[in-house]
Formats: structure tokens, C-alpha cells, sequence
């Protein structure tokens, strides 16, 4: 029997979906995928094929009335339509949090969803929306199976050492520690590493996780033992429009000094600084590599700065350097930024070859380096929709 897997990746205003289909106990493939973005506004759903291609597009010119609920219910009598013969059998979804309980996916409960509620602190801007559609879904399709995987799940592997700030145990206790984040595609590329790059798979690994939301994990043996990003996903290298790195005494002095409420520093924090901030004029890196604006050419040149100095921490937690990886939109597409960490790595045995990283080729290193640097795509969704036909199996 060919068995259907949904995976839903939500936003504050979009719905992310792909669909995979698979025969019953083999390998799934990618049937399609797509998105309904502008939710509250005027929804607009698209559908494309594994290559891109559209399959379908659907505007609602008044979304204010459109709950979750109304646009779940239109997307699974999609999918269900597009099934070719297979049976819908799971809707796996990636969650943000999954605190210190979760290490490995779950099969959802109404329980389950009222625990990870109580992690919304810990990621304001996703957790909501991550749970949202898991509510939705279990309104309209009640009988399906969802499976929550988290992006934190990976990292609980890594030491205790690693893990706790210098706070009273108290706080510890209560939970305030580091998590870790972006843990799915730290997870996939871990994987993924035994096939294409067997030699270093076992080894030290530093993955650079380069989009939007930007962190870097140290994988040893296959599994996290550091990682950038912390208590929350605000953690670590400056981001899209997310600081990173910030001295706690900078939010104290904005508190005192400026008034600033908990409203507004969270707005600063996640949404008005990182390259936007620095840059004034963009969170996309392709527009500032383009600017010859110098606010713009700093915004980079701090991007992969705090990039090289996380790369030798990392290394320095797993006593030493074995291959270096770039993924993520931003990894897998600009040759400019991984030519300049490369650069700065050279002191760790990164040996750029520069024809290689301009063809984005899977090794951009010389033959002869030391310490490879290689790009592999991560892929999240295919991630999920393994973890989840394996918790369908029990």
C-alpha cells in the first residue's frame, strides 16, 4: 500500500506543507508541496511539483474570516485529491520546543499540546504558531494521526556543561538553560554526512546553518554536543532581523535608561536589528551583498565575523576540527559569504578552492586541505515525514 505523510511547518501568517508518498515500508519521494500565505489578510494558497512546476492557486479576498480550521479543511481535501491512490496516513509538523522532555518525536494528545503550551515563552514567535495547526487539524480530521518533531530534540544530547548558564540552580531547575534550535536540519545533515561523506561522518563536524534564522552546531559522533543558539532561538550569530550574541547588561541598560517595556524589547531583539538593524536597509543578504551602501557591506563583514569566532569555539568543544559544512539558504547559495569563513578558517586547515565554492559544487575545498568544507542542502520536511511514519510504526 503507497502511504501519504503531510508535513506542516506554520507561521504567524503562512501554512507550509509538503506531501510524501511512499510505498509501505520503502523510501517516500516528494509529491508536492506549496504554501497558504497572507492568513488574517487574503489568503493565497499555491501548490507546485517536486520540480517547481504549479499545480494550483487559490486567492480568498477576505481572510479576516478564515480561520486555520477553514483553511486546513480546503488543504486536505487538496492533498486527498492529489494522493494518486495513496492513503493519507500522518500529518507530521515541526515544532519549535520541545523543552527538556521531548527528545524524540511524539504522537499528539490533547496533553501533549496543553505541555508544549506551556513553552511558548521559550519561542514566542513560533511556538503559538506551531501549535495552531496541530489544534485546526484535529478539529476538522479528527481520526488523523499528528506527530510533533522538535527542533530542540536533537541537541539534548549534548553535556550537561553545555547546557547550564552560571545562575543560581534554582533557575536550572526551573528550566532556564540552553536548548538548542534548528535541531531537524542539524539532525538531517547528520544523516545525510553517511552517504556522501562517510570518511567524516563519525567525526567533528561543525555545521553552519545559514538562512534567515542563522546558528552553528558542533556534532560529534553523530550527535550535538554545542550549539550557538540557547534558551531561545535569539541566541548565538546575528540573524536576518534577531541580534544573536547580546551582552544581558545592553537589555538592562535599555529597560533603565530608555523605558523600554518587555514588548518592545522583544520586537527590537527579534524583529528590528540583526542585518536589518546593522545594515538599515535589508534582512536579505542577497540585497546587501548587492549594496554598495557601507552600512550594508558591515552588516556582512559582522555576519561572518560572529560565524568564524563560533566556528573555533565549536571546534575547541570537541577538541578539534574535521569537516565543515554549510546548509540552509544562505549556505547553500552564496559563494561570497562561505569564501570569507572559509578565509578566516584557514588557520583551523580550511584550504578555499575558489572555482569549486563559485560552482557551488558539494566540496569547495582543495584537493590537498587539510580540514574539507563541503555544502550539502538540508531538508527539514523529509526529516519530519521520516519521524513520523517511524512513530506511526511504533
Amino acid at each position: 500500500m503507497r502511504e501519504g505523510i503531510l508535513v506542516i511547518n506554520a507561521g504567524s501568517s503562512s501554512i507550509k506543507f509538503s506531501l510524501f508518498v511512499g510505498e509501505s515500508g520503502g523510501e517516500m519521494a516528494l509529491s508536492s508541496k506549496g504554501q497558504v500565505d497572507g492568513i488574517h489578510v487574503a489568503p493565497l494558497f499555491k501548490a507546485f511539483d517536486p520540480a517547481g512546476h504549479p499545480l494550483a492557486e487559490k486567492r480568498w479576498e477576505h481572510g479576516e474570516s478564515l480561520s486555520h480550521e477553514v483553511l486546513l479543511s480546503f488543504l486536505l481535501r487538496w492533498i486527498e485529491e492529489h494522493l494518486d491512490g495513496a492513503v493519507l496516513k500522518a500529518a507530521g509538523h515541526r515544532v519549535v520546543h520541545g523543552g527538556l522532555r521531548y527528545s524524540h518525536p511524539v504522537r499528539i494528545d490533547a496533553d501533549i499540546v496543553e505541555e508544549l503550551e506551556t513553552l511558548v515563552p521559550l519561542a514566542p514567535l513560533h511556538q503559538p504558531h506551531n501549535l495552531a495547526p496541530i489544534r485546526a487539524l484535529a478539529a476538522v480530521h479528527p481520526e488523523l494521526v499528528q506527530v510533533a518533531c522538535f527542533d530542540t530534540a536533537f541537541h539534548r544530547t549534548n553535556p550537561r556543561v553545555a547546557e547550564i548558564f552560571a545562575l543560581p540552580r534554582a533557575l536550572t531547575a526551573e528550566g532556564v538553560r540552553r536548548y538548542g534550535f534548528h535541531g531537524l536540519s542539524y539532525e538531517y545533515i547528520a544523516h545525510r554526512l553517511t552517504e556522501v561523506a562517510p570518511e567524516v561522518a563519525g567525526g567533528r563536524v561543525v555545521v553552519a546553518h545559514l538562512g534567515s534564522g542563522a546558528s552553528m552546531c558542533a556534532i560529534k559522533d553523530g550527535k550535538s554536543i554545542a550549539s550557538t543558539m540557547g534558551f531561545t532561538a535569539l541566541d548565538g550569530l546575528p540573524m536576518g532581523t534577531r541580534t544573536g550574541n547580546l551582552d544581558p547588561g545592553v537589555v538592562l541598560y535599555l529597560m533603565q535608561r530608555k523605558g523600554m517595556d518587555a514588548k518592545q524589547l522583544e520586537t527590537l531583539l527579534y524583529k528590528e536589528s540583526g542585518l536589518l538593524g546593522v545594515s538599515g536597509i535589508s534582512n536579505d543578504m542577497r540585497v546587501l551583498l548587492d549594496s554598495t551602501d557601507p552600512h550594508a557591506e558591515e552588516a556582512v563583514e559582522l555576519f561572518c565575523y560572529r560565524i568564524g569566532r563560533e566556528l573555533g569555539s565549536l571546534a575547541a568543544a570537541m577538541g578539534g576540527l574535521d569537516a565543515l559544512v554549510f546548509t540552509a539558504g544562505i549556505g547553500e547559495r552564496s559563494a561570497v559569504v562561505r569564501e570569507r569563513v572559509c578565509r578566516q578558517a584557514e588557520w583551523l586547515g580550511v584550504r578555499l578552492d575558489p572555482t569549486a565554492n563559485a560552482g557551488n559544487v558539494q566540496c569547495i575545498t582543495a584537493a590537498d586541505s587539510p580540514i574539507p568544507a563541503l555544502v550539502i542542502p538540508t531538508d527539514e520536511e523529509m526529516m519530519i515525514a521520516r519521524h513520523t511514519r517511524a512513530v506511526l510504526r511504533g
